[in-house]
């Protein structure tokens, strides 16, 4: 995850997302660096418009919020319903928003 925060610096301030940039922000954060991956990233966003990536990103990401939303707001309307089975609503709704979260982070 560091070296595609890296790379967003980079893009950010203006600079070319490069193998060398990269390792630059890694060293500068403290973190030892895996030439291997700075390089498989900047191959990966060779001829990506970051910009373009971002946006979708920022538009994908308040449709997979409202998935988790939607369950949390059915799991009280369940236990009301059946308050024995009160305990399985809340794991399926902590499971259901944990999936909604990891949609968030890749």
């Amino acid at each position: 995850m560091e070296y595609v925060y890296a790379a967003l610096l980079l893009h950010s301030a203006g600079k070319k997302v490069s193998e060398e940039g990269i390792t630059a922000v890694i060293k500068a954060a403290g973190i030892e660096v895996d030439a291997v991956r700075a390089k498989a990233l900047v191959s990966a966003l060779d001829g990506v418009n970051i910009e373009e990536a971002i946006a979708k990103a920022a538009f994908a990401a308040p449709a997979a919020a409202a998935a988790p939303a939607a369950a949390a707001a059915a799991a009280p309307a369940a236990a009301a319903a059946a308050p024995a089975a009160d305990e399985k609503s809340k794991e399926k709704a902590e499971e259901s928003g944990m999936e909604g979260l990891g949609a968030l982070f890749g």
